[in-house]
């Protein structure tokens, strides 16, 4: 097991630093100030667009994607370069276009999709042109199983007909949100994992509603075009827009959702590194009772705690991002449980700790750790709540066991 990073890592790494110290920290203020002055707009800033030709210009952009489509980089190559991101996770990933969700609906149409299909969806998301949806998760059913799902897809001569409604769609709510992915049943009679399919809806399609913005602990996201509840009433597609064949809807998300979980977790750890920083200035800054924080026992337990749970957790997420390499996301699967359960664990520890550092500043906008909060504990539950990945892991491990047992 290699860690180490290559020529080209090194340079990129060098190279997203470059970005992140001159372009992206600089301009987290005006991002601010922006969205303040657009009280009604969804989506990023002007600013955002600025950032994202100056990422291009620098060749900073669809890292993500593995092949001639993307960057062409390895899970391992593009770990350190998503964990900067996470350094400034409202701004960076959409800045570079390696932001969710539409880097999982780019690796679909990327896998799945027809030549049509890519020409039409897949170029402009990879040009940074558009922006689109993921509508798996419905409000009336547990959506942590997916096989619970009741959206109807029907086929109806060369149309699909689509009755349903979706929530939780990220980045919905943006007008630049052109094509959502939907997950829905085409036939309720097949085998469990068989009776449901991946369709591609167009906006502007008669029948799509886009109902409400849903909030995150109070948090619109409106930078990332929020999140919306989304009503499907006999919404017609042609069949050509279905992804794959019928039945393959399963098995594409998850063939989309492990390569987003560990996207999620190395910005995560982005995201958990820029807070110990914080926490070490603003302990190192304050004085109480006479003397820095940085000398009270308890906060200089949290800080090495921090990077030594920090540093567990890293080596983790690089071990599952070279078995993916290495052998195939099947086999890193239960590699992948394990981060997206410790991940959102140790970093909400961390960012707990660098809140009770900064005192009553640590809640409030002054400073973003509120927010980097609110989007971490959001994880537990995204792609899949802990209690499933716990159960499903502890499951394989049994099985496992007993097989070695005979």
């Amino acid at each position: 097991m290699d860690f180490g990073f290559d020529q080209t890592t090194t340079d990129l790494i060098a190279r997203m630093d470059a970005f992140m110290r001159e372009c992206v920290y600089p301009a987290e203020e005006r991002f601010e100030d922006e969205l303040r002055q657009r009280p009604g707009a969804w989506g990023p800033p002007p600013v955002v667009e600025e950032l994202k030709a100056e990422a291009r210009g620098r060749g900073l952009w669809n890292l993500f994607l593995p092949g001639e489509a993307g960057a062409g980089l390895t899970n391992l190559q593009y770990a350190p370069l998503a964990e900067l991101s996470g350094r400034s996770p409202a701004i960076a990933p959409v800045a570079t276009n390696c932001a969710a969700p539409d880097t999982g609906n780019m690796e679909i149409l990327h896998q799945f999709g027809t030549p049509e299909q890519r020409k039409e969806w897949l170029e402009p998301l990879l040009d940074g042109r558009i922006r689109s949806g993921f509508a798996m998760t419905e409000p009336a059913v547990a959506s942590s199983d997916a096989t619970n799902i009741g959206t109807s897809i029907e086929r109806d001569g060369d149309e699909y007909r689509i009755n349903g409604r979706k929530w939780w769609t990220t980045g919905a709510m943006n007008p630049a949100a052109a094509v959502f992915i939907v997950m829905g049943k085409t036939d309720p009679a097949a085998p469990r994992h068989r009776q449901q399919s991946m369709v591609l809806v167009p906006r502007d399609t008669p029948g799509v509603t886009v109902v409400r913005p849903l909030q995150v602990f109070g948090y619109d996201d409106r930078d990332h075009g929020g999140h919306a509840e989304i009503a499907f009433t006999d919404v017609r597609v042609p069949a050509a827009n279905l992804l794959g064949t019928e039945g393959d809807g399963f098995g594409i998300a998850q063939a989309r959702l492990g390569p987003g979980r560990i996207h999620h977790c190395m910005r995560a750890i982005g995201t958990a590194q820029r807070a110990v920083e914080l926490m070490i200035d603003r302990a190192s800054a304050r004085v109480a009772f006479g003397r820095p924080l940085a000398e009270q026992g308890v906060i200089r337990e949290w800080i090495a705690d921090s990077v030594v749970r920090l540093e567990q957790l890293r080596l983790l997420v690089l071990k599952t991002a070279w078995l993916m390499d290495q052998a195939g996301n099947r086999a890193a699967h239960k590699e992948i449980q394990a981060i997206k359960i410790a991940t959102p664990r140790v970093v909400e520890w961390i960012l707990d700790k660098a809140i009770q550092v900064h005192g009553a500043a640590g809640v409030s906008q002054d400073f973003p750790l509120a927010r980097y909060s609110a989007g971490v504990r959001g994880l537990r539950i995204a792609d899949g709540p802990d209690e499933v990945h716990t159960g499903a892991l502890a499951r394989a491990l049994i099985k496992d066991r007993s097989a070695a047992r005979g």
